[in-house]
């Protein structure tokens, strides 16, 4: 999985959308597949357009949610692996601290995706933030 910094760096190579479409799915090619066990109706993320299955679990010995995601759709796993690259083994507290709408913007993501693929990128970060105010 790519670290943030390489996705901001790579994105700012990028002029045309297309090419940074092509990117998000290579990134989403690089997402280790959830087991099928965790592809059950409780893991699966409301609000998406396309199946997201997400599991949260907390590593309380380095103080951090260590999270996957997986997605049907190879665009949809793209944006997870940049959600990820944000918040993945970070702790509770960084989670809800971070500013993921930022992200998005500095990425200009929001403005290229269709406004249910916005939506889901959104509920997907709500659970997460969700998980991190459980732990």
């Amino acid at each position: 999985m790519s670290d943030l910094q390489e996705i901001r760096d790579t994105f700012e190579l990028f002029d045309d959308w297309e090419d940074k479409y092509r990117f998000l799915i290579e990134l989403g090619k690089d997402l280790p597949p959830l087991a099928q066990e965790h592809r059950i109706e409780a893991n699966l993320i409301r609000g998406c357009q396309s199946q997201v299955w997400l599991v949260a679990e907390q590593n309380a010995a380095h103080d951090q949610l260590d999270i996957a995601l997986d997605s049907d759709a190879h665009i949809v796993r793209g944006l997870s692996a940049v959600v990820l690259a944000a918040l993945n083994h970070k702790s509770p507290a960084e989670i809800l601290a971070f500013d993921i709408e930022g992200l998005f913007t500095d990425l200009d993501l929001l403005q290229h995706l269709s406004p249910t693929r916005g939506n889901g990128l959104r509920a997907m970060v709500a659970k997460i933030r969700e998980h991190a105010q459980l732990a």
